[in-house]
């Protein structure tokens, strides 16, 4: 192995510099104080669980978990998400608790990267957990505050692709028969490979109207028309169940009058086995991948002994800044002092006042300071306390 380099950082690792952590600690705020408003009470998770409870239910691939032992040797690893970790605490110790339960979260997951390709192995999540609730009301608040948190975040122009896991996954059983097959088209629809999902069906020995039953589904997106369409191509007790569950949430985000912003996308498949039912994907302009997801995991509390049903969604910290900060100007800081020696008394009276009343104060001597004006330029407020006459300075 050779030697690293001083500056180097894990795989996957990233700095957080503090123009853009105050930007995260900002819209963390915002998008907590958005979930406050609705009823949701914050949790807080341990950063290591057993890997024989949340890292097996977490759905995320055994190489991307991070594992380490503990003392008597059982192994753990660092959350890999936080929806496992929070159906275990629903399941044990707010089991006793009124449902539906409203809980809400702020932290840090981890997956090992493999490779480097410009993907962090740790970043934050803001998101919900709506547990106890089967409705599609309860889809639809979900998928509401999810867009109302967008918004608060300052994210003004975003879409939302809504999809159903339980049609999918009907489609392909009826059309496919074998698990192993459904499993590779799943693949195909998952990453967005649909030039690799149509060349697998020209292999395949379908007949003709199997083949184009496939073909539909990868042009099954738009408006509330491709629910019929999608009705047309399943055949299953499971599937049509699946889409008049999607036409109901359809209607109840109506009542919301959110629908301009969002899509039905019926081939849409997330990367967590733990979906059952709706699905859904929040896409800011500009960016070219998700800053949030979720969905319904009816079966997720199964693992933990207590089932009952789940939906909700997680936003990304890290992506969601790279969002706002396309748009958004440089963040000045409130107020800074710049003072001499024998005026330093009268800046630190100053700053003791300016600070009683919320604002955020710097003082500098100017003697530390190599070039006043570019550092200056940082501050909304600039006052100096130079010289001996008493008068301070102001430049704004």
């Amino acid at each position: 192995m050779s030697k690293l380099f001083m500056f180097e950082k894990p795989l996957g690792m990233r700095d957080t510099l503090p123009e853009l952590h105050q930007l995260k600690h900002q819209l963390k705020q915002a998008i907590s104080s958005e979930a406050a408003s609705w009823g949701y009470d914050p949790i807080e998770t341990p950063t290591l669980e057993f890997h024989e409870t949340v890292g097996t239910a977490s759905a995320i691939l055994d190489q991307q978990l991070f594992k380490l032992l503990d003392q008597q040797g059982n192994t753990l690893v660092l959350r890999p998400d936080m929806t496992a970790p929070i159906a275990r605490i629903a399941a044990s110790s707010l089991k006793n608790e009124e449902r539906p339960l409203r809980l809400t979260y702020s932290a840090p997951v981890f997956r090992a990267q493999q490779r480097e390709g410009g993907r962090p192995a740790e970043f934050e999540q803001v998101g919900i957990e709506l547990i106890g609730d089967k409705s599609n009301s309860a889809d639809g608040e979900v998928i509401s505050l999810m867009m109302a948190s967008l918004e608060s975040s300052g994210i003004s122009s975003y879409q939302i692709a809504i999809g159903h896991i339980g049609f999918v996954n009907a489609l392909l059983k009826e059309v496919l028969g074998n698990d192993t097959r459904a499993d590779r088209f799943r693949r195909f629809l998952y990453e967005k490979n649909y030039v690799g999902f149509r060349k697998e069906v020209e292999k395949l020995p379908l007949s003709s109207i199997d083949q184009r039953r496939l073909y539909e589904l990868l042009r099954l997106k738009g408006g509330p028309e491709v629910i019929e369409s999608a009705r047309k191509i399943v055949e299953s007790k499971q599937g049509k169940e699946a889409i008049d569950q999607l036409e109901h949430l359809y209607r109840v985000l109506e009542a919301y009058g959110l629908t301009e912003s969002i899509v039905l996308d019926l081939k849409l498949v997330m990367h967590m086995s733990y979906y059952t039912g709706t699905v859904f994907e929040a896409y800011s302009k500009g960016l070219g991948y998700p800053v949030g997801s979720g969905g319904r995991y009816d079966q997720l509390l199964e693992q933990f002994e207590h089932p009952e049903p789940a939906t909700g969604f997680g936003l990304r910290l890290d992506r969601l800044t790279e969002a706002v900060g396309k748009t958004k100007s440089p963040v000045l800081k409130d107020t800074c002092l710049i003072f001499s020696n024998e005026r330093r008394k009268e800046a630190m009276e100053q700053a003791k006042k300016l600070r009683k009343q919320g604002k955020s104060v710097v003082m500098q001597e100017l003697t530390g300071v190599n070039n006043v004006d570019a550092y200056s330029a940082q501050f909304q407020d600039v006052v100096y306390y130079v010289g001996s006459n008493g008068n301070g300075g102001t430049s704004t």
